[in-house]
């Protein structure tokens, strides 16, 4: 496959990241920053995206890298509003939304790169225009807008749930 050493490390740690997020997805309905699939998810999403900026197949800057940028501000910001902000229920919507979307983009380049990769002398796709790249990020992005609208009513019953409890004491 061709890959370097921090290659290899960036990959591993990256499929961590998304074992760790999926089970998180399965198990609480979202990126749980308390809970220890969560925490997995934020640390090594921040390596996997770090890692990233040491890598390019076509030498220099390329989009790859604002990406791995691009994911490592939601991911921190979705990380602050976790610490920062545990009251404020409002919060838990953007926590949840910068979390998803990170997930998600995410994916992008990590479908790009298996899907032109693997399997070895035949992969999926020839090139990152090939239709089934696209056409498999266009099944990820439904199912992102899917999960997000079923986050967003998950946790309006939540925060309901948390101002009747605050009332009621």
């Amino acid at each position: 496959m061709g890959l370097s050493i921090l290659g290899i490390f960036h990959t591993v740690i990256g499929i961590i990241a998304i074992v760790a997020a999926v089970i998180g997805f399965i198990k609480n309905g979202k990126i749980d920053l308390s809970r220890l699939t969560g925490k997995i998810y934020f640390y090594l999403t921040l390596v996997t995206s770090l890692t990233a900026l040491g890598l390019s197949k076509h030498g220099g800057f390329n989009a790859g890298h604002i990406f791995a940028l691009f994911i490592v501000v939601l991911i921190l910001t979705a990380y602050f509003l976790y610490f920062k902000k545990k009251g404020n229920n409002r919060a838990r919507f953007f926590e949840n939304i910068l979390l998803s979307f990170s997930f998600f983009l995410s994916l992008v380049p990590t479908v790009n790169e298996t899907f032109t990769r693997v399997p070895v002398g035949h992969p999926l796709a020839k090139a990152p225009t090939d239709p089934i790249i696209g056409q498999t990020l266009l099944v990820l992005f439904v199912l992102f807008i899917v999960g997000s609208v079923f986050q967003f009513r998950m946790q309006r019953k939540i925060n309901k749930l948390n101002q009747n409890i605050i009332s009621v004491d």
